[in-house]
């Protein structure tokens, strides 16, 4: 399907390696010249050129680290005329109350919650002046179904939620829209972290990582594709013009498993 896209500029976060550069991708095959940003300049630099590579847009990288609000001033000075946002950088540790002490707790939040609600305010604000655009948020599944073994992760997401709904369901008094996505599982590099220090919680061994993923629907994670292929379609207004204010669950039916007992 045609998602009316071409010609779109679009900046996703966190966007040189997992579901953000799937993001990129998803958007690039559909026309979007694309702005990515990540806090690794070469890994950014391999996805520039793969991205370019395969599709005919222009792929502009960005180099940053979005804990630190300076930059996210600096990316809206650079970039102001965004027509989509789609905010996924951050890494959030996984680990119980004992475990995430506050400086961690802190760290984590600068980039993921923090940096989600400066990169909003900068860019809704150009947004809103020029009458038009879309935010994605990509958040997590856990904010909906918290786990205390991820404590931090899903206090963050729970937050980012909350401020996903209050931003998307003022934003059509501007023309604006505000959507979020929370991912369960997905075959990332992250995952497979979080899922070592579960491992090495329960087993004492965090090679053992795999047999915690067996119960998992469809016995598998999901593939980041398919995150973006979402991503993509929410941002796009001829699919999606009256959708803001939602927050849409792609987990394997995750959430609607969870026992009240």
């Amino acid at each position: 399907m045609d998602l009316g896209l071409r010609g779109k500029k679009a900046l996703v976060t966190g966007a040189s390696k997992g579901i953000g550069r799937a993001c990129a991708e998803a958007l690039a095959e559909e026309g979007c010249d694309v702005v990515l940003v990540s806090r690794t300049a070469a890994d950014l630099e391999a996805a520039r050129a793969a991205i370019a590579g395969k599709h005919n847009v222009a792929v502009q990288v960005f180099p940053l680290d979005l804990s630190d609000g300076r930059n996210v001033d600096r990316l809206a000075a650079d970039c102001p005329d965004i027509d989509i946002l789609v905010n996924n950088a951050g890494a959030i540790p996984g680990g119980n109350l004992d475990m995430i002490d506050e400086q961690r707790w802190r760290e984590a939040w600068d980039l993921k919650v923090f940096g989600y609600v400066n990169m909003t305010r900068r860019f809704y604000a150009q947004m809103r002046q020029r009458g038009h655009g879309v935010i994605v948020n990509v958040l997590g599944a856990a904010g909906e179904n918290p786990d205390f073994d991820y404590i931090a992760g899903s206090s963050g997401n729970a937050s980012l939620m909350a401020f996903t709904r209050a931003m998307g369901g003022a934003a059509p008094r501007d023309n604006l829209r505000v959507v979020g996505i929370n991912p369960g599982p997905v075959l990332t590099e992250r995952l497979i972290t979080l899922t070592r220090t579960r491992a090495q919680q329960r087993f004492g061994d965090p090679e053992r990582w795999p047999e915690l993923m067996t119960g998992y629907a469809f016995g598998r994670a999901a593939k980041p594709e398919e995150i973006a292929a979402m991503v993509a379609f929410v941002a796009s207004d001829k699919v999606s013009g009256y959708t803001t204010g939602s927050i849409i669950t792609i987990d394997g039916g995750g959430s609607s498993r969870r026992s009240a007992l």
